[in-house]
């Protein structure tokens, strides 16, 4: 049986989108890389210990964020993923949100087993 590597990155996808809606340490550390690098919408480089350290303070909640226009593409045991997400939540207590464009890079790391070892975020219009 043939595996379906979309199918696996889109509930990876889910997983991860689920996790920080609630901020649940356990999936997030499992699902991102040691060495994640992430840049956020005001340039910064977010490490995989900050992420996890925001979401355990409560530095930043989100309370929405649904997932459009879902593009994937997958290259050997890395795939990419580009989404629009609309978020709603706080940042040390101020609201914020919008509209974002996440770009994810996945990375096998076990047979049927994914890592974000890279993303980005821009705000969008």
């Amino acid at each position: 049986m043939e595996r379906d590597i979309e199918k696996e990155i889109i509930e990876a996808e889910e997983n991860l989108r689920t996790a920080m809606l609630i901020s649940n340490l356990e999936v997030l550390d499992e699902l991102l890389a040691p060495d994640l690098i992430f840049t956020n919408h005001l340039g910064q480089l977010i490490s995989k210990k900050d992420d996890l350290a925001g979401h355990k303070t409560g530095i930043f909640k989100i309370d929405q964020l649904e997932a459009s226009e879902r593009h994937i593409q997958v290259k050997e045991q890395i795939a990419i993923v580009s989404v629009k997400m609309q978020l709603s939540g706080s940042y040390k207590g101020v609201p914020t949100g919008g509209s974002f464009r996440f770009t994810r890079v996945w990375a096998q790391i076990k047979e049927f087993q994914w890592q974000v070892i890279a993303g980005h975020s821009s705000i969008i219009e």
